[in-house]
């Protein structure tokens, strides 16, 4: 049997014994909580850093809606303007075309709106009569089922004609005929989501002011106007260059020398 004093000393080892074990527990716990607070605060920082890559809407919902529209249209106006590189003349054919059509398909949406704004404030107490007497005689109740054909059948009109611009290269107008009906119901389908006439006349002005700015950003892609560098050493070499003779040049023909005509 054990003595008083070692059963004491084993109660005292295991009573150290687990409040070492309860303080260790405790301390690993708010090791977790630190860790976890750590990584949330260096989430946050890193958050705080990122730039906004979105940038806020516009005070005027026109231009938000024009922003939209030109992401959607832009892509597909650039890639078939870059497509006209035979000549300068076609691509500025294109960008009349594209403009004017713009123009042309707005205004009457614009002026459809107006009417249909002030027949909703109209009463319509109209009356209609339909006169189904049959006083014109039985020749007009007549169903011919063997109608005469045309002798000749007209020639369909080019719808391309009626989009053109007279004077204008007509590679462009074709060019812009097919890209216009691509992008049109994208363009008048943004412009009838707006009611307010300012927001209207600020996504009509700025449109067309967005189309020429970016067919004169295009243009310079095609055609960039960049200097060739220089130094004052080539200036200098190039004014002391000794310009040749009547008799060397005559002299290099004798010998039988080609000349070369660099001139581009």
């Amino acid at each position: 049997m054990k003595n008083p004093e070692s059963m004491l000393r084993e109660h005292i080892r295991g009573l150290l014994s687990l409040v070492k074990k309860k303080n260790k527990n405790q301390v690993s716990e708010e090791e977790q909580l630190r860790t976890i607070i750590r990584e949330f605060l260096h989430y946050e920082l890193k958050e705080a850093k990122t730039p906004d890559n979105d940038p806020a809407p516009h005070k005027s919902t026109g231009i938000n809606v024009l922003e939209d529209l030109l992401k959607k249209i832009i892509p597909q106006i650039e890639d078939d303007y870059k497509l006209l590189t035979t000549s300068e003349e076609q691509r500025e054919s294109y960008r009349s075309h594209i403009v004017d059509a713009v123009v042309k398909t707005l205004t009457p949406v614009d002026l459809n709106n107006d009417a249909l704004e002030g027949e909703s404030n109209m009463e319509l107490d109209e009356e209609v009569d339909v006169d189904i007497s049959d006083d014109d005689g039985e020749d007009d109740m007549f169903i011919d089922i063997n109608p005469k054909k045309p002798e000749k059948e007209e020639k369909e009109e080019d719808p391309r004609d009626s989009f053109g611009i007279e004077g204008k290269d007509t590679t462009g107008r074709n060019m812009a005929y097919t890209t216009f009906k691509k992008v049109e119901s994208q363009i008048i389908d943004s412009y009838d989501m707006l009611s307010d006439p300012e927001d209207q006349e600020i996504f009509f002005d700025y449109l067309i002011a967005n189309l020429k700015l970016y067919f004169d950003k295009f243009e310079t892609e095609i055609q960039p106007n960049v200097e060739e560098p220089t130094n004052q050493a080539y200036d200098s070499a190039k004014e002391e260059e000794p310009e040749a003779t009547g008799d060397d040049e005559l002299g290099g023909e004798e010998e039988g020398e080609e000349t070369l005509d660099l001139e581009i």
